[in-house]
C-alpha cells in the first residue's frame, strides 16, 4: 500500500532563547547558512546601532543596512541595495516592520532570509506574508518563509509591554480564525486543512492556558512559539486562512476607516472577542476575556480608542475587506441596527464576566 505524504517547507532552525543575537554568527555557521559571514544584516531604528555592533564580531564579511521599514517603497529600495552584491543570506533584525520589509526584499531577489525577532508583536516572525504600506493603505504580500527564525528574549524583555500584549492578541485570535474556518466548512463546504488547523489552534490553546506572566521566560517562549506556529500554519495551507477570520476583517476595517487607532494585535484581539460572542461560544469567550484581562489587553472598543458607533461602523465595513472569506460576519449578514443590538449584548456579556 503506497504511503502518501505532503512536503512542508519549514525553517531550518527555530531558536527562542536569551543571547541569540550575540551568537548569530555561530548559528549561521553551524546551520550551514553562511560559513564565512557573507550576509546582509538589516536593522531598524532604535536599537539598530547596538545590535549591529553585537553581531559584527561573528560576521566579519557582513554588510549592515539601516532602514526605516514598513512600506513597499522601503522594501523595494532595500532590494536594490541587496542586489549590488552576492550574499549567502539576508538577516532581518528587529520588530515587525523591519522583518516584513526584509522578507519582501529578500524574496524579490531570491536571497534566503533569516528572522531575528527582538519583539513579539505579531505572527510575521515566520509567516509567508509581509504587511507593508503603499499608497496610504496597508496590504499583505506573499513572500518566502524565513530559512531560520530566532527570538532573543533579552530584547523582548526590555521592549515595551504593549508590543508583547499585541502579540498575545494576535496569537489568541487564531482560535477565532479556526472557528470561522470551521463555520465556512460546515455552511459552504469550504475545504479545511487539518494540519494547518492543528498548528494554529494547538499553539493558541497553549498560550491561553499558560499560567505565567509577560515577564516570565516560560510564558514569552510559549508566546514566541505560538506566533511562529501561526506563521507556519499559513505556510502549510498556502493562505492566511488558519490565522485570519472575522477578527482580522474588523481590524482591517478599523484601519481603513479610522487609521491605526491601536496595534494590529490589540485590534484583532477585540475583534476575536466580538466574533466569539456572535457565535454564542460563551465558555470560549470567558476563557479569552480572562486571559486578555490578566495580561492587560484591550477587550472593548473604548479600550482601543473607538466609540461604540465607530466600532459598529467597522463591523459593517469588515466583510468588504476580504470578499473571498466567509466568517461569522458574512454568515450573520447583520444590518446596522442588528450590529448595534449585538454590540449592546457584547457589552452586557463583558460586564457579567468582569464586573
Amino acid at each position: 500500500m503506497p504511503l502518501l505524504a505532503r512536503t512542508v517547507t519549514t525553517p531550518l532552525a527555530i531558536e527562542v532563547r536569551r543571547g541569540a543575537v550575540a551568537e548569530l554568527g555561530t548559528l549561521l555557521h553551524d546551520r550551514r547558512i553562511s560559513g564565512g559571514g557573507d550576509v546582509a544584516v538589516v536593522v531598524g531604528p532604535g536599537q539598530g546601532d547596538r545590535i549591529a555592533e553585537m553581531v559584527r564580531p561573528g560576521l566579519g564579511n557582513a554588510d549592515v543596512f539601516h532602514i526605516a521599514g514598513g512600506t513597499l517603497d522601503a522594501a523595494a529600495e532595500l532590494g536594490e541595495r541587496l542586489g549590488a552584491r552576492s550574499y549567502d543570506a539576508v538577516v532581518g533584525i528587529g520588530g515587525g516592520k523591519t522583518i516584513d520589509t526584509t522578507k519582501y526584499a529578500a524574496t524579490r531577489f531570491g536571497i534566503p532570509m533569516v528572522t531575528v525577532a527582538t519583539s513579539l508583536a505579531n505572527d510575521g516572525i515566520a509567516s509567508p506574508t509581509a504587511s507593508l504600506s503603499h499608497g496610504g493603505r496597508r496590504n499583505s504580500y506573499g513572500v518566502q518563509i524565513p530559512i531560520a527564525v530566532i527570538v532573543d528574549l533579552d530584547f523582548v524583555e526590555n521592549g515595551p509591554d504593549r508590543q508583547t500584549q499585541a502579540g498575545i492578541g494576535d496569537a489568541l485570535s487564531d482560535l477565532n480564525a479556526v472557528a470561522d474556518w470551521e463555520l465556512a466548512h460546515r455552511e459552504r463546504g469550504e475545504p479545511i486543512d487539518g494540519l494547518a488547523v492543528t498548528l494554529s489552534r494547538a499553539s493558541a490553546e497553549a498560550l491561553v492556558n499558560h499560567p505565567g506572566k509577560i515577564t516570565d521566560d516560560a510564558f514569552l517562549t510559549t508566546l514566541a512559539e505560538a506566533l511562529i506556529m501561526g506563521g507556519l500554519a499559513s505556510a502549510v495551507h498556502g493562505t492566511t486562512r488558519p490565522v485570519s477570520g472575522g477578527c482580522h476583517e474588523i481590524s482591517h476595517a478599523i484601519d481603513a476607516l479610522f487609521g491605526e487607532v491601536a496595534s494590529h494585535g490589540e485590534q484583532v484581539g477585540v475583534g476575536a472577542l466580538f466574533c466569539t460572542y456572535l457565535r454564542g461560544e460563551q465558555e470560549r469567550l470567558a476563557q479569552l476575556v480572562h486571559c486578555m484581562r490578566r495580561h492587560g489587553l484591550s477587550i472593548t472598543p473604548a479600550d482601543l480608542g473607538l466609540t461604540d458607533a465607530q466600532f459598529a461602523q467597522a463591523v459593517a465595513h469588515a466583510p468588504s475587506t476580504r470578499p473571498d472569506r466567509y466568517t461569522i460576519l458574512e454568515h450573520l449578514a447583520m444590518s446596522p441596527a442588528e450590529i448595534d443590538t449585538r454590540l449592546e449584548g457584547y457589552a452586557d456579556a463583558l460586564r457579567d464576566l468582569v464586573g
